[in-house]
């Protein structure tokens, strides 16, 4: 005789007292989950019958090796509670599973069973479909929508911080890039009333302000991957003499200052390899040159270079030996050279150093030169006493010669500016 109060199977005569299936059409028609799930059929019950699931509460989902032996009821009022409450509100939702339950036993229940566990591999999938993926540049790149990720705090000290009006809890500064760009969003309100056309403009007034904010995440960026607020409170120099590198030229330290433009497209590390990468090209360039050099000269082993360079050297010492004796000569023989080309023309001995300088810069006589000074103060002189004077200065002095000399004859003094 069956137990008083204990339900079983009608056609396998298994206990179903935790968990049973109704029929809804049939009177005292109870299956156990297994008959149910295999379309078990007898007398006048059919397996498209309608059914209600009739639950003690006792049973458990997971089976009885699952950890924290929950039961039916309990997983249903977690269910609950993480659609009510959200997830990470754990103490709320064990008070709502009840007293028996901590908020730790049910965020370990949750995560493991239903994230990590097969029903979490089964609903959540690998990869999210129809994701929208950025091309335009990988991760953490000048492009890549990681320009809106946090960055951490600078490492200054809190006067250096004032100095910046920098907060560093917010890592803002007192005065952004574009401080007034907040003022695209400031007036803005939506309204019941508004037409499609204020819908749309009220949008792209949205779409500015973000852009504008892109850009001043972009130049945080910028600013801290090339450490420009250490150079700025003069840091970068303590370490650049911890860490010493090769010295860098005039010619390298211009170059960069022309490829600054870069910046804003390439990290400091990806520059500061691309500068790397030109200074080997350069030198390997000055190395094929040489081996050319080489080969034109006749010379194929490397062997032989080092006699030539030395031949070659001897040779560069001699010339500049050279050089310099000559140069000492010259020194010797003084200005005389110099004018070699009228020296020997007639009223040179008449000039002055200056005027000697100036005739053979124009390739000027001395006697011609004599002459168009006399004419030009003596028109001078007359102009200055009132007499009409017409100049006749010579057919052979054009308007660049006439300027050089008087302004030559002005310097000097002969003449004064306004005759000019």
């Amino acid at each position: 005789m069956a137990e008083l109060g204990k339900k079983y199977c009608v056609y396998c005569l298994a206990e179903v007292s935790p968990l049973r299936f109704r029929c809804t059409e049939c009177a005292d028609i109870e299956l156990c989950p297994d008959c149910f799930s295999a379309g078990a059929e007898i007398g006048p019950h059919r397996r498209w019958h309608g059914y209600q699931l009739v639950d003690g509460g006792r049973f458990t989902l997971w089976g009885a090796e699952a950890e924290g032996g929950w039961s039916s009821r309990e997983e249903q009022l977690l269910l609950d509670a993480i659609e009510q409450f959200g997830f990470g509100n754990w103490e709320d939702m064990a008070t709502h599973v009840g007293a028996s339950r901590t908020p730790q036993e049910v965020m370990e229940h949750y995560v493991s069973m239903y994230i990590h566990g097969n029903l979490g591999k089964a609903c959540i999938p690998d990869t999210i479909p129809n994701r929208v993926t950025d091309h335009t540049c990988p991760s953490g790149g000048p492009l890549s929508p990681s320009l809106t990720t946090p960055l951490p705090p600078l490492d200054i000290t809190v006067a250096e911080q004032q100095q910046l009006g920098y907060m560093p809890l917010r890592d803002d500064y007192e005065i952004e890039y574009d401080q007034d760009a907040e003022t695209l969003i400031s007036g803005l309100s939506v309204n019941y009333d508004d037409d499609d056309v204020e819908i749309e403009l009220k949008r792209a007034h949205v779409d500015m302000y973000v852009r504008k904010l892109k850009e001043r995440q972009r130049r945080k960026n910028i600013a801290r991957d090339y450490n420009l607020v250490p150079a700025f409170l003069g840091k970068d120099k303590k370490d650049k003499e911890k860490a010493p590198k090769r010295k860098i030229t005039k010619e390298e330290k211009e170059l960069r200052l022309k490829l600054r433009p870069l910046y804003q497209f390439m990290s400091c590390k990806e520059f500061e390899d691309f500068f790397e990468n030109m200074h080997k090209e350069r030198i390997l360039r000055a190395k094929i040159r040489e081996l050319q050099r080489y080969r034109r000269n006749g010379i194929t082993k490397m062997e032989e270079s080092a006699e030539y360079e030395a031949a070659r050297h001897k040779r560069e010492k001699r010339k500049e030996n050279k050089n310099i004796a000559s140069s000492k000569r010259g020194k010797e023989d003084g200005k005389e050279g110099e004018f070699a080309a009228i020296e020997n023309l007639p009223g040179f001995e008449l000039l002055s150093d200056r005027e000697k300088v100036l005739c053979s810069s124009l390739n000027l006589s001395p006697a011609r030169y004599v002459t168009v000074k006399t004419i030009i103060i003596k028109d001078h002189l007359q102009k200055r006493q009132g007499i009409p004077s017409k100049s006749r200065l010579p057919s052979y002095l054009d308007k660049v010669l006439k300027k050089r000399i008087l302004n030559f004859l002005t310097e000097s003094g002969w003449i004064s500016r306004d005759a000019s």
